[in-house]
């Protein structure tokens, strides 16, 4: 199973009024397979968006994040489709397993909903 990531997107946060939209494409970059790491910090999350290859049945891929600043409201992310939520202690990484045995688009954000990004499992 390979991941690659597929670029970064900022969104605003009601908490940090100077953040600014902000997309930035990039090349997919391949990674070791079945993980992924996301920084959160007053940006948002980067890379906002993650590919995931589809794997076998009960397959499954883990995602590191890591918040490296207290200027953010991404103190924990929330998956909503998977009913999970996790704190995200500062500079502490927490992993997060996430299902990749169909294709389909998994969104996670802060636990304001402010700052969001996407896993895309195809």
């Amino acid at each position: 199973m390979a991941l690659t990531l597929a670029g970064t997107i900022s969104l605003p946060c009601a908490c940090d009024r100077k953040s600014s939209a902000n997309i930035q494409s990039t090349d997919p970059l391949t990674v070791t397979p079945g993980e992924g790491r996301v920084i959160a910090d007053e940006h948002g999350f980067t890379p906002a968006s993650l590919a995931l290859a589809k794997g076998l049945p009960g397959s499954k891929a883990t995602v590191t994040f890591v918040r490296t600043s207290d200027k953010t409201c991404a103190t924990e992310v929330v998956f909503p489709d998977l009913a999970i939520k996790k704190d995200l202690p500062l500079n502490q990484p927490v992993a997060v397993d996430v299902p990749t045995d169909s294709a389909r688009t998994l969104t996670f954000q802060c636990g304001m909903a402010m700052y969001k990004g996407m896993l895309v499992v195809k």
